[in-house]
């Protein structure tokens, strides 16, 4: 089996899939953090593709970023600056060939996040 990644971002403030969401991934190399692509996601709270299409899997650490603070800007009252939560990176292994999902559960004042399937 290849390896690929996927997520799923969930407005649990709102009760429903995080539309329009931008998300950055990054392979960490080192000290290196390399930018590989930036997808938004769709009415559904996923990515119309991949993240890391099995093409382009490799074992290692990686970083997805999620664009919380400027979505929720979008789409939920709005909040003195500073927002609370802006940027929110993941960092995570992939260790073998095998489907790695992780959802973002997200809500103006806290998120949580696990390996999915």
């Amino acid at each position: 089996m290849a390896g690929y990644l996927t997520t799923h971002v969930l407005d649990t403030a709102r009760g429903c899939p995080a539309a329009g969401l931008k998300i950055e991934l990054f392979r960490i190399e080192g000290e290196a953090r390399i930018h590989l692509r930036t997808l938004t996601t769709n009415d559904d709270g996923r990515t119309d593709e991949q993240i890391l299409p099995a093409a382009e899997f490799k074992v290692g650490t990686y970083e997805l970023v999620f664009h919380a603070g400027a979505y929720l800007d979008e789409t939920g009252p709005a909040q003195e600056p500073p927002r609370f939560l802006d940027l929110i990176p993941l960092r995570f292994g992939m260790g073998e060939a095998s489907h790695y999902h992780v959802p973002l559960l997200l809500s103006p004042f806290g998120y949580s996040t696990y390996r999915g399937s």
